[in-house]
């Protein structure tokens, strides 16, 4: 146990350093694009308040710490659908493969669709009778295993691409996590349900720069003179622009645990490279019907400590159905206050086989 004490020394000298820093220097808010990667995904994590780093459990643990993914015992498929705001779709969908012997594969897509808008110009400012589509999107494979009884380890490989009618932009990404359980304050002399520690780092990866042929735009080099090309064809020179890195370090436990009840409890704390710090809190209370299934009940604060936060309170719950063998069919909800962005909801559908 002495190797795991050093590394969680090491873990809170990391957060503790970076929160330093953090409030040293300006928060880099609007540096990065696709700051879609930043939404969460799976009902049951947002629900928790996304305090999730330490619990990942489902194939939602692709976005949160692909460690969590070697937690899953078989295999599962889940598909998200949150209605965002301002009219804007998020879809999550993800599949875990158990390999015996081996490990867990995964493959995730995220997509988040912004609808149509009509083409206006300055001489044409009631349109032009065409219309253009944006979105983003990122596909994920990733692969996570036990290295120990009380060690995991994960990694995903991500494309990131984003679409503004004819522009586009893509990157590469990398995701990786831990997770470690302990025999501490576990009700059930269990270590796996004692308590846990997960950390991860997301959207490592190459800068974005957006090209294509909206940004061309003929020109006169030299309006005043004769003899010169008048329609030189120019392009706007992009930016390049970040991802938005974050690092989470979170625990979990489970205060009680018997037959029919079970309760966690989880903390994140969360350093990103284009906000300030802050944490996430989430509970959830499990009620086991024997033979039928469970029903679930969850709760959460998102944002805590975050400077001119629009998040907060996060109320959701779910119904896990065995159907036959290792079969389980699961429904989640949740519900996310934003403030004066209006009220979120989300919902997930997962199947275990």
């Amino acid at each position: 146990m002495r190797g795991l004490h050093k590394l969680l020394i090491l873990g809170a000298l990391i957060v503790c350093n970076g929160t330093v820093l953090g409030q040293q220097r300006p928060y880099r808010v609007g540096t990065t694009a696709a700051n879609f990667l930043e939404i969460g995904v799976g009902s049951a994590a947002s629900a928790m308040g996304e305090a999730y780093v330490a619990v990942a459990n489902d194939v939602s643990a692709i976005y949160w710490n692909p460690a969590g993914l070697s937690t899953i015992r078989g295999n599962q498929a889940q598909i998200m659908y949150q209605p965002w705001i301002v009219g804007v779709n998020n879809i999550f969908g993800g599949v875990v493969i158990n390999v015996p012997q081996i490990g867990n594969f995964a493959l995730g897509v995220t997509q988040l669709g912004y609808g149509e808008t009509e083409v206006t110009t300055l001489s044409q400012q009631d349109g032009t009778g065409e219309k253009y589509s944006a979105s983003d999107y990122a596909f994920s494979l990733s692969y996570a295993r036990n290295i120990t009884e009380w060690f995991s380890f994960g990694a995903s490989g991500k494309y990131v691409g984003s679409q503004i009618w004819h522009t586009t932009a893509s990157s590469m990404a990398l995701d990786m996590g831990v997770l470690i359980a302990t025999d501490f304050f576990t009700p059930t002399r269990q270590r796996e349900d004692g308590l846990k520690i997960g950390m991860s780092i997301s959207n490592y990866g190459t800068r974005m720069q957006y090209d294509g042929i909206d940004l061309l735009n003929p020109i006169d080099i030299l309006p005043g003179e004769d003899g010169n090309y008048a329609d030189v064809a120019a392009q706007f020179r992009m930016g390049q622009w970040e991802l938005p890195q974050i690092f989470r370090i979170g625990v979990s436990l489970k205060p009680f645990k018997n037959r029919f009840h079970q309760l966690t409890l989880a903390a994140d704390v969360l350093h990103p490279n284009n906000n300030s710090e802050s944490m996430n809190l989430g509970t959830e209370y499990q009620l086991n019907l024997p033979g039928s299934g469970s029903l679930f009940l969850r709760g959460g604060y998102k944002a805590l400590f975050m400077d001119q936060s629009y998040y907060g309170l996060t109320l959701g719950g779910g119904l896990r159905v065995s159907i036959m063998g290792n079969q389980a069919l699961t429904v989640d909800y949740v519900f996310k206050y934003m403030g004066l962005l209006g009220d979120v909801h989300a919902y997930t559908i997962g199947y275990t086989f």
